[in-house]
């Protein structure tokens, strides 16, 4: 990973930010040190006179702080030169301790690591459908799902707008332990082209109604007859004749969805089922999984990696994976 402390600022910035900062400082003692005792000295008859400022009858006098608090306010000046000098804070000065957060987190994942390994490890000799009836190891699992995948697919697992539903058994590219390691390992880029100057309005509107005949929606019989043949000639490759999609012609890596079922990716809230697949027609889909191998398993060496790898071997390069294809699996079971 680049280390963000490697983007050293430029020069002036940082001069600017040292300034500033140690101006403000300078700043401050001074204001102590000019105001530690008052000009105001008590009459011979002991009264001492005010600023003349006066608030309901409340009038304000120009006694010095006490000496406790003076002190106090001395105490964080010193503190913070001590800390600037320690600690960076002054623009591209590293501070003595050559601190960074960085360092400090690569740290923690290194204890981490040492501390948790032997149990990934131990997962990682187990075989998926075992370990997803595990409920210590899901409960593991969880943790690592809701960090790394909820922010897509939600902390249910049921997605939400284009992002998939992983709680059910409707699988785009495969629900078996090995395609959803595949998936989580190397991601997944789906891609459907725009049919609006391909097929125009009145076929947009046409081929609406045939997809929808397919899942038996209700639709206009004549309409969805007059776009089939356009449906054969267009569709057939990735969806399939019956519209059943890649995964039941056993090229689950199109990711084409089935278009038999009543589950629909891209239809949003409350929006009527024809205008979703009115908008997919016409204007596509683009649809992208990050590979997530090097978010799991953070610190592994990928340069082996290849998908000539058994199912024994990936699991043991990459337990944390291993571990949430058992945990995504378990969903749908």
């Amino acid at each position: 990973m680049k280390s963000m402390t490697s983007q050293a600022m430029s020069g002036f910035w940082s001069l600017w930010i040292s300034v500033i900062t140690l101006g403000v400082i300078a700043f401050c003692w001074w204001l102590l040190y000019a105001n530690r005792k008052t000009d105001k000295a008590p009459s011979a008859s002991g009264e001492v006179e005010t600023t003349g400022h006066a608030a309901d009858g409340i009038e304000e006098y120009d006694n010095p702080l006490p000496r406790w608090w003076f002190i106090m306010f001395i105490i964080t000046i010193v503190f913070g030169l001590v800390y600037l000098a320690l600690y960076p804070g002054l623009g591209n000065y590293k501070g003595l301790l050559g601190w960074t957060s960085q360092g400090q987190w690569e740290e923690e994942m290194e204890h981490a690591q040492e501390e948790y390994a032997p149990i990934f490890d131990d997962y990682a000799q187990i075989e998926v459908t075992e370990l997803a009836q595990n409920p210590e190891a899901m409960q593991v699992a969880d943790r690592l799902y809701q960090n790394n995948c909820a922010i897509c697919h939600g902390s249910s697992a049921r997605g939400g707008y284009g992002f998939p539903n992983l709680a059910d058994d409707n699988w785009m590219y495969g629900g078996e332990p090995e395609r959803i390691r595949q998936t989580i390992i190397w991601g997944r880029s789906g891609n459907m082209v725009a049919y609006q100057n391909i097929l125009g309005e009145e076929g947009i509107n046409n081929m609406s109604h045939y997809v929808m005949s397919l899942s038996g929606e209700e639709h206009d019989a004549a309409k969805a007859a007059e776009a089939k043949p356009q449906f054969m000639a267009q569709c057939v490759a990735c969806h399939g004749a019956d519209g059943k999609g890649a995964a039941a012609q056993g090229v689950p890596d199109i990711g084409a969805p089935d278009l038999t079922d009543d589950y629909w990716l891209y239809q949003q809230p409350g929006q009527e089922l024809q205008a979703a697949i009115k908008q997919t027609l016409r204007h596509g889909r683009n649809g992208h999984m990050p590979a997530q191998a090097g978010y799991l398993d953070y610190g592994v060496d990928l340069s082996n990696l290849n998908r000539g790898m058994s199912e024994q071997e990936l699991a043991e390069l990459l337990p944390k994976v291993h571990l949430v294809t058992a945990y995504i699996y378990s969903l749908s079971q």
